[in-house]
């Protein structure tokens, strides 16, 4: 049985992956194909994101359908292979399972439509204000109000997300029983593991205004989540011998989250938040451009390492996914020091406490778009907020220039297999991809990296092997973390301790050299991997750090 401690996932997108039979769309073909990589990375579970029947509104955040397979990505008999192979190769199956909103297509919410009661209180209709406005004054995740009218009932249901997106109502049991049913068929199927998303806000508190934000105070860690959560565990996955789970965290507060994630509170095997991954925002607002804060990305990261273990509780670490921008073009470097600090942030990532999450062609050092125009973004919040922001007074330029650094598009390019047409994500002989391909997979790209032992493919399965078999994996696994030179303006550094083992992770976040007077002593200590070949240390102990130099230490 594995211990997720010293596990690590692989995240595959599929509609960006690999496409088999060349429509343009990745598929569930293209991942077997691909297994083989995936093993000699070295992970032990691979999460895919939705491949369910959806009209994909949401890139399949929309399902229309838990038990079938969307004909875009394949078929049952596909998925059923997949297990099998990756089983063979003792890799788990994590799937993606969106419980809040089901689409409008899904079969529950067309008899609601209908006048079924049954099915209608699936879902949350509400009536609108008698001045004529709708329920409340929520905010829609990807803009405009979150309510939605329905003439035929003179009454509004609740979209957090996408208008085609209806939320669940998790009060009503029947909605319950239905989402246990299928989570038993997947776990017949064979599947190891489920990522739950944005599981915090199926419990909503009240249906009010909200006079001082946008209602996510409303809907956010609800006050009946830790139930719903403890009976999908104990009538479920809580069943099964190593079952891991991973909860979305939407906005989420630490102190939930020691009980989401707790070793002994029944709820999920642990959380994603995404906390540190606002320091680019202005508060809570993610279409603005202003500098990462790092002294408040440290913060936040040591803060959740430090109380998550205090309370025995357990994060998934990772910097990048499917909604987020890629990680080397947003706190590391694109151009001369692209395979220093992608090869940084790695290591940074993977000697946490916590179950590391490698995003496809993250171990490439993938970076963002190339999009140079608005019709090459897809991505359904991307276009909304290129909208919103012109309405709000920004000229289309500005717009488009924060849209190019903050899209979610920027994960989803193609997966850059080689230097051919369309980077082997597909042949050049089919349909274009649904997405543009980023020109620079010509220079970065899996063949050429699997041939170079410096690349920063063979880092990471450096990394990964570290924490699951090496003499160090124990503390990196089970450890303490303890923050090293937390005011330091250049610095991120941690010691890691158990049972007589220690390590410590030494990184230079930026492009500059930095003399660190406060380095720790490192006498006895080995380097055990790192980014340069020698590490420079006086006799005073200052270490002269190289630009975007990463280095972790054992003894």
């Amino acid at each position: 049985m594995k211990d997720f401690r010293k596990s690590t996932v692989y995240q595959i997108y599929p509609k960006s992956f690999c496409d088999t039979n060349k429509d343009g769309l990745g598929d569930l073909r293209g991942v077997i194909s691909k297994i083989d990589y995936i093993k000699e990375l070295g992970v032990d579970y691979i999460w895919l994101t939705p491949f369910f029947v959806s009209p994909q509104n949401d890139n399949g955040y929309d399902v229309a359908d838990y038990y079938n397979i969307d004909p875009g990505y394949g078929t049952m008999e596909d998925v059923e292979e997949l297990i099998a192979e990756a089983d063979k190769r003792g890799i788990g199956l994590m799937f993606d399972m969106v419980f809040n909103h089901v689409s409008t297509e899904h079969e529950w919410f067309r008899k609601a439509m209908a006048g079924d009661s049954y099915y209608k209180d699936f879902f949350i209709f509400r009536k609108g204000k008698d001045n004529g406005e709708p329920p409340t004054n929520w905010e829609s995740k990807f803009g405009g109000n979150a309510w939605e009218y329905v003439e035929k009932f003179d009454e509004y249901y609740l979209h957090l997300f996408d208008v085609s997106q209806a939320d669940l109502n998790w009060e009503n049991e029947n909605v319950r029983r239905e989402i246990q049913k299928i989570l038993k068929f997947w776990m017949e199927k064979g599947v190891k593991g489920f990522r739950f998303d944005v599981i915090n806000l199926i419990s909503k508190a009240c249906y009010e205004d909200d006079d001082i934000g946008d209602g996510r105070r409303f809907y956010t860690d609800g006050p009946k989540i830790h139930q719903y959560l403890k009976e999908m565990h104990d009538t479920t996955f809580g069943q099964a011998d190593g079952f891991v789970t991973v909860g979305e965290m939407s906005s989420t507060t630490i102190d939930n989250c020691y009980q989401y994630a707790g070793r002994d509170t029944g709820e999920l095997s642990m959380v994603f938040s995404f906390h540190h991954l606002k320091v680019d925002f202005m508060g809570n607002e993610k279409w603005v451009l202003v500098p990462a804060d790092f002294q408040k990305l440290k913060d936040i990261i040591f803060e959740w390492q430090t109380k998550m273990a205090e309370h025995n509780a357990w994060n998934a670490v990772f910097w990048c996914n499917h909604d987020q921008p890629r990680v080397v073009s947003r706190f590391g470097d694109e151009g001369r020091y692209w395979k220093e600090s992608a090869k940084m942030l790695g290591t940074i990532i993977h000697c946490l406490r916590g179950t590391p999450y490698v995003y496809q062609g993250e171990e490439l050092g993938m970076t963002n778009t190339d999009f140079t125009d608005i019709s090459q973004f897809k991505d359904v919040e991307s276009l909304n907020h290129y909208q919103i922001l012109q309405d709000k007074g920004l000229s289309a330029s500005d717009a488009l220039r924060i849209i190019q650094i903050h899209s979610r598009d920027n994960g989803r390019t193609p997966m850059q297999w080689d230097a051919s047409q369309y980077a082997g994500f597909t042949s050049e002989d089919s349909k274009k991809p649904w997405i543009a391909v980023n020109s620079n997979h010509e220079k970065i790209n899996a063949a050429d990296q699997l041939k170079d032992e410096d690349s920063i493919f063979h880092y990471y399965q450096k990394l990964i092997a570290l924490r699951k078999d090496s003499e160090e994996s124990d503390v990196i696994a089970y450890g303490d973390v303890e923050p090293l030179a937390q005011k330091d303006p250049s610095v991120f550094a941690y010691r890691r301790t158990y049972e007589g083992h220690e390590l410590i992770v030494t990184a230079n976040f930026y492009e500059k050299e930095y003399q660190w007077k406060g380095a720790p002593d490192l006498n006895g200590f080995r380097k055990v991997l790192g980014n340069y070949e020698e590490t420079e240390i006086a006799e005073d102990g200052t270490m002269k750090l190289k630009p975007y130099e990463a280095a972790v230490w054992y003894r």
